[in-house]
């Protein structure tokens, strides 16, 4: 891992408002300009701080294996959904577990980036000699930059686990042990990373006294959406610890040839409950201090309950920056390949028409996740599923009742939020003097004979994130929704039969337009014993998080991958026209190995760093 930090620095346009985008601090290369020069003025200050900020992923852009972009493969590579078999779709490398030491690297490097340029910054920041900058900024700053390395730190404890947490000073030019450094101990880098945030949001705080009438620090510098606030450090602060309690690190013996050269252990080989509480009271404190009064469940209103629920868990997704959003990337330029890849084809549409490949193809399995409208499973004899036939129905979007296979007839308002399937109406119609209707059938406008990988392996295309136009919009990172059921998930497994546990799903449901747990009109049984529970918290996370880059992660951390990412997948039969489609069809045989819990470091890191040693496995 190369450290030094270059004495010729890329500097971004700092603060730009483009239109009716929200203000946002800019990615673009501006120019070059030499160490000195910036901090010498608030320009460039915050031109600095905005190349920490041009590292965080933008995951509209995450088809392929990184090479050079931030963004990630979680959707394709979880149980969640699928590309077709193409190698050179990283998440297929992940599905069949064909990658090796170098795949991914990306990841390491990349995320080392703006480590150290954070570390730089927050070194030089307070002697910075820019006569146009205030105390108060320069607090907030240091304090942004800080948040934002421990956040970088926490996404590759994710992925890689035990990670190399970098001294604050790393000599320019430095060799051997000054830039060559071990792995740290998975509770050490927890405990740094849970202690920068703290000490970024009394920095935040601190900053709200100095200087005359300064921002208040939940609110972004100059509504400057996606900068760090108070909310974000004990938003991560709370998803650190619940990283750090879960199955992967808590006591996980799997994992217990992990040592640096010296034998040190790099992951707890004892299972500590307590972890869980604090976890648990992470997330308590969260909202003892910003909920209701900063972030709220994002609700719309509709005469019909299931019509509102379902306008409710679309738009908190597409309108940007509203109450549930805690932190996101805000952006201005194109949407990127998300939007193509849940477009389908639609040959043979007017021009105005958008249209794209339609191959981010939702699982049978997640399909099957999704309950009915009166809140019981499709297992549940109770619950009215139908498999077979068609019914005349009218789907929250329609504007019309038509044909559709009952499999997908009264369905949970999120499963019309999350799935475009066969046949269903399509939300962009431009200009189009016939209705737009995507068809999957092997002969459809969007069927395999249109293309040979171009379109849909299951029959069904991810419909979630989908806005009525290519234009831009920001990626919530962290939304209320998941912090409730964090919470929930905590509590749990600290205090099992704690009524609160079902509270904060309950609260979930209640906003999705389903019967509660106990609870509310017509209420669901409460699951008895803490099993039980769990896997209510885990199926509502499924469902309430789908596609949001959240899944992949949960069955990691849950060590319950080999039966999730590790199934086959099915889908419906897109070699089939008619009734012979909608049969559930072999799509794609995965594998997932025990070795593919924690990424493998790459491969040039580790030849050229002598104390720097490889998960297990690879």
């Amino acid at each position: 891992m190369t450290t030094n930090i270059s004495r010729i620095i890329i500097v971004f346009v700092a603060l730009l408002s483009l239109g009716s985008c929200k203000k946002f601090l800019d990615q673009v290369p501006d120019n070059l300009m030499k160490e000195e020069d910036i901090f010498a003025s608030y320009k460039n200050i915050n031109g600095y701080l905005a190349q920490v900020y041009a590292n965080i992923p933008d995951e509209f852009d995450s088809r392929f294996a990184p090479g050079g972009s931030y963004a990630g493969p979680w959707t394709g590579a979880s149980d969640e959904a699928n590309y077709w078999s193409l190698d050179w779709v990283m998440s297929n490398r992940l599905n069949q577990s064909t990658w090796d030491n170098n795949v991914g690297g990306t990841y390491w490097t990349n995320f080392y980036k703006p480590v150290r340029t954070a570390t730089d910054f927050i070194a030089k920041i307070d002697d910075a000699p820019a006569p146009d900058i205030t105390p108060n900024q320069k607090m907030r700053f240091k304090a942004e930059a800080r948040a934002l390395r421990a956040i970088f730190y926490f996404w590759m404890m994710r992925l890689y686990g035990p990670v190399i947490i970098l001294p604050d000073v790393v000599p320019v030019n430095g060799t051997g042990d000054e830039i060559h450094f071990p792995r740290t101990h998975f509770d050490t880098c927890v405990a740094y990373v849970v202690r920068e945030l703290d000490q970024a949001y009394d920095e935040l705080k601190l900053s709200e006294t100095l200087g005359q009438n300064p921002p208040p620090a939940h609110i972004p510098v100059n509504d400057e959406w996606g900068r760090i606030t108070t909310g974000v450090c004990k938003a991560y602060k709370a998803q650190v610890l619940l990283l750090a309690a879960s199955p992967l690190f808590n006591g996980n013996q799997e994992l217990a040839s992990l040592k640096n050269p010296d034998g040190t252990q790099l992951i707890s080989q004892t299972y500590d409950p307590n972890k869980w509480k604090l976890a648990a009271d992470a997330y308590e404190d969260f909202f003892d201090e910003f909920v209701p009064s900063v972030y709220q469940l994002y609700r719309e209103s509709d005469p019909d309950p299931w019509i509102a629920a379902y306008k409710s868990c679309k738009n908190v997704m597409i309108n940007d920056w509203n109450s549930e959003w805690i932190w996101g990337k805000a952006m201005c330029g194109a949407a990127g390949t998300y939007q193509y890849d849940i477009t389908p084809k639609l040959v043979g549409y007017h021009s105005s028409v958008y249209k794209g490949a339609g191959f981010l193809s939702v699982n049978q399995s997640m399909v099957d996740a999704y309950e009915m409208k009166n809140g019981l499973p499709i297992t549940d004899p109770a619950s009215g599923y139908v498999e077979t036939g068609f019914s005349d129905f009218r789907a929250p979007y329609d504007v019309k009742a038509r044909p559709t296979y009952n499999m997908y007839v009264d369905r949970e308002a999120r499963f019309y939020v999350g799935v475009t399937y066969n046949r269903s109406y399509w939300q962009n119609q431009g200009s189009s003097p016939t209705e737009v209707i995507p068809v999957f059938e092997l002969s459809g406008n969007s069927g395999k004979k249109q293309s040979s990988w171009d379109v849909t392996s299951t029959g069904y295309i991810v419909r979630k994130q989908l806005s009525n136009s290519r234009d831009a919009r920001g990626w919530v990172y962290v939304r209320l929704a998941q912090m409730y059921l964090d919470y929930a998930e905590a509590l749990n497994e600290s205090n099992p039969g704690d009524p609160k546990i079902l509270e904060f799903v309950n609260l979930i449901r209640e906003r999705a337009g389903l019967r509660q747990y106990g609870a509310g009109t017509d209420p669901l049984p409460v699951p008895t014993g803490q099993v039980a529970v769990r896997n209510a918290i885990r199926h509502e996370r499924q469902v309430e998080l789908a596609f949001e880059n959240v899944r992949y992660f949960d069955v990691r951390r849950w060590r319950i991958a080999e039966q999730t990412m590790g199934a086959d997948v099915y889908g419906m039969n897109v070699y089939a026209d008619g009734d012979a489609f909608y049969e559930r069809t072999l799509v794609q045989k995965r594998r997932f190995l025990p070795r593919d819990y924690l990424w493998p470091i790459p491969h040039t890191e580790t030849i050229k760093d002598k104390y720097l040693v490889q998960n297990p496995g690879w």
